[in-house]
């Protein structure tokens, strides 16, 4: 109190020795106060407050409040006695949002301005600021980060790929056994079974399915404007040219067996020359389609980001490839596919021939077979279309059919010739010669009293008809 005293007696004007109310308590600082702290009064004349600081804290299943500080005038805590959620003593951050990661962009919380929410870049888009997520461009991918663009990845189907094995594999075996067939029909050239068989429209019909073969090489070759090329020339030219010799045949082998009904005179162009103009004159009108085709849309090499644009841009891939659409291939085919059922529908309709003088029947055979061929071909290739290993699938399975229709023409038509000239050369000889009266006759009769082929010492079950009618051409 003397203190206080002291202050108010300093304070005493010397004129009227009153002080006013208000300034009596003014910013005055005593040295102890009984507490041992010092008293002080604020600019209001009023003393500072003194405040305890408690926590709400659980310690082993139990609940109370702590103290863990106080205000006088200022803040003292202790924060070693300071419990967090976990029981953690780490003082957690008080602040509205946490900075956001790369690849992430702000999004601000309507109404308060400064805090945000975070939001990921997803899919094909990056960090183009701190509040812009955007697309990468079609033929780009975002990074890992997704905080910029990098290049995807191009592919293309590989050699050492099991996707290009299998078929090439085919292929190799088809080259190898054709030109087995065509250096033994060279080499006996002028036997009899040879020569029953056709020569020029099966030296036509091995050649077509060589081609056949070799398109393998090309569907695998990686795509360039000279491969997309001959990828359009070749793919439906081998198939064109088989079927095409295949359809001079039966087509032939039918006129001739109708025209014996009603006379006894040769119908027109059954010669080989004749066979010949009419093979090449069905191959020509594949070629006019294919040049048609390259007048309108040359060929190029395209590089495809939607076949592998998967949800995932890490997985993502541009696919090199010939810019041939599943229109065009239907179309680039076509004409091979009509002339494969028109030679199919002729089959059916010399299938009543005998045996003995015609290939009717082994050529029907070929034809019901690759007919099965195409129509397994046909939902494998469409129904992958919207499959990621499209291009994969796609070029394996036509390559394989392909093989599979040189294949079948391949064994049906030819081995059983070659395997008769090689290893039972005593059926490899001359027939006897029949007059085209004779011939037309049989025909006739076996139109009235079809029955199986008789025994023949030869063997052989060739085309007698057509040969003696070449003969006396």
């Amino acid at each position: 109190m003397g203190q206080l005293a002291a202050v108010l007696y300093s304070r005493l004007p010397t004129e009227n020795h009153r002080i006013p109310t208000p300034l009596i308590l003014h910013s005055e600082e005593f040295e102890r106060g009984i507490a041992g702290t010092p008293v002080i009064f604020n600019v209001n004349g009023d003393a500072p407050g003194r405040y305890e600081i408690y926590q709400y804290q659980i310690n082993h299943n139990t609940t109370e409040y702590k103290i863990i500080g106080h205000w006088a005038d200022q803040l003292h805590l202790d924060t070693k006695e300071m419990r967090w959620p976990g029981g953690t003593w780490q003082v957690p951050q008080s602040i509205c949002s946490q900075p956001c990661h790369p690849g992430e962009r702000k999004k601000t919380v309507k109404g308060v301005p400064c805090c945000w929410h975070c939001e990921r870049c997803d899919g094909y888009q990056y960090q183009a600021d701190t509040y812009n997520c955007k697309m990468c461009r079609f033929d780009l991918r975002p990074n890992k980060n997704h905080t910029a663009c990098e290049a995807i990845p191009i592919v293309k189907l590989e050699w050492s790929s099991p996707w290009a094995v299998i078929p090439v594999l085919i292929a190799v075996l088809g080259i190898m056994a054709t030109m087995f067939v065509v250096a033994t029909f060279i080499r006996y050239n002028d036997t009899p079974i040879v020569k029953a068989s056709g020569r020029e429209l099966s030296y036509v019909l091995l050649t077509g399915i060589f081609l056949c073969y070799a398109t393998t090489f090309l569907m695998i070759s990686a795509p360039d404007v000279g491969i997309c090329s001959l990828r359009r020339i070749f793919l439906g030219l081998g198939m064109s040219i088989s079927y095409a010799a295949l359809l001079t045949k039966t087509n032939r082998i039918y006129r001739i067996f109708e025209q014996g009904k009603m006379s006894v005179s040769a119908p027109r162009f059954i010669s080989p020359a004749s066979q010949l103009v009419i093979t090449f004159s069905l191959i020509s009108v594949q070629l006019l389609g294919v040049c048609i085709w390259f007048g309108v849309d040359p060929s190029q090499a395209i590089i495809d980001y939607e076949d592998q644009r998967t949800s995932n841009p890490d997985m993502a891939r541009g696919v090199l490839k010939c810019d041939i659409s599943d229109l065009s291939l239907i179309c680039l085919l076509g004409f091979s596919m009509l002339l494969m059922v028109t030679c199919t529908v002729y089959a059916i309709k010399t299938r009543g021939v005998p045996e003995t003088f015609n290939e009717a029947k082994p050529i029907g055979f070929t034809m019901y077979t690759t007919c099965i061929v195409w129509l397994a071909f046909i939902p494998i290739f469409f129904g992958t279309s919207q499959s990621t290993e499209k291009m994969y699938i796609q070029t394996t399975t036509l390559t394989i059919s392909v093989s599979l229709s040189a294949s079948v023409s391949l064994g049906m038509l030819y081995m059983p010739k070659v395997y008769v000239v090689l290893f039972h050369p005593e059926q490899n000889v001359p027939k006897r010669k029949r007059s085209l009266k004779a011939v037309v006759t049989a025909a006739t009769m076996s139109n009235k009293f079809p029955t199986k082929g008789g025994f023949r010492p030869n063997g052989e079950a060739k085309s007698e008809l057509c040969e003696s009618l070449e003969t006396q051409g």
